[in-house]
């Protein structure tokens, strides 16, 4: 076995809510099932769009999960039972869809959010069309796509800001929006709608007239911080004259 050799300094986390903790991982008992909860976490909140699941398909092809799976007697079944007890215990949602003559199977994080996807979809007012066909790729884990640093700075999200997080992402660079969030949370401003004027006012002005004042280059350049403010450094130095 290879020794983990830690977790690297700049990493990127996946939310997980607290009462998993509390309530669900203490009542699971087969490890097959808590693998597959916790890589659906991973994979799911790292996907674009709304709404977010994963296809059993989609977790089939996956060496990751599969490769974890391998101590079990079939890989498959392993994830097939996990698959089921964690939808029995209520910690995943379950949708069959049938499109164009093919069966596919649809699992969803059990929030609100996704509750409320689900019964849309079910109602059909909310209608996935190709999407399940072309079943969704996860974002590059290098770099966090706006859903996930919503849930990670903001909290969960709802229909209405996945449409505006959708439309911003397709507007912004990505370094522009992941550096508007880290000013937010910076500030304490962790809100979308504060996030999204930073964004707008980036976009008006240029992003390096646009930042606040405490990333200016005068606060990160020494040279030309005393170059501005010398005069004042000096003053302070002869006691205010």
């Amino acid at each position: 076995m290879t020794e983990f050799s830690g977790f690297p300094a700049r990493a990127q986390y996946t939310p997980i809510p607290n009462v998993f903790f509390s309530t669900v991982l203490p009542r699971i008992g087969d490890l097959a099932e808590l693998k597959v909860i916790l890589h659906i976490l991973w994979t799911v909140y790292s996907k674009k769009g709304y709404p977010r699941y994963v296809t059993e398909t989609e977790l089939l092809g996956d060496p990751v999960l599969m490769g974890g799976l391998q101590h079990e007697e079939s890989p498959p079944a392993a994830l097939r039972r996990g698959l089921e007890q964690a939808v029995n215990r209520g910690t995943l949602l379950h949708l069959r869809l049938w499109r164009n003559g093919e069966n596919h199977e649809l699992y969803f994080v059990n929030t609100d959010s996704d509750r409320q996807a689900v019964a849309r979809i079910e109602s059909g007012e909310l209608d996935l069309g190709a999407e399940v066909a072309a079943e969704p790729e996860p974002v590059p884990s290098g770099q966090p796509n706006i859903f996930a640093l919503y849930e990670q700075n903001i909290g969960m999200l709802s229909p209405i800001i996945a449409e505006e997080l959708k439309e911003a992402e397709s507007t912004y660079p990505a370094s522009w929006i992941e550096d508007a969030f880290k000013e937010a949370v910076d500030l304490n401003k962790r809100n979308w709608r504060y996030i999204s004027r930073i964004l707008e006012r980036w976009e008006a002005e240029g992003k390096d007239h646009g930042e606040s004042r405490r990333h200016t280059k005068a606060e990160s350049d020494p040279e030309e911080y005393y170059r501005r403010y010398g005069h004042l450094l000096e003053r302070y130095r002869h006691g205010g004259r």
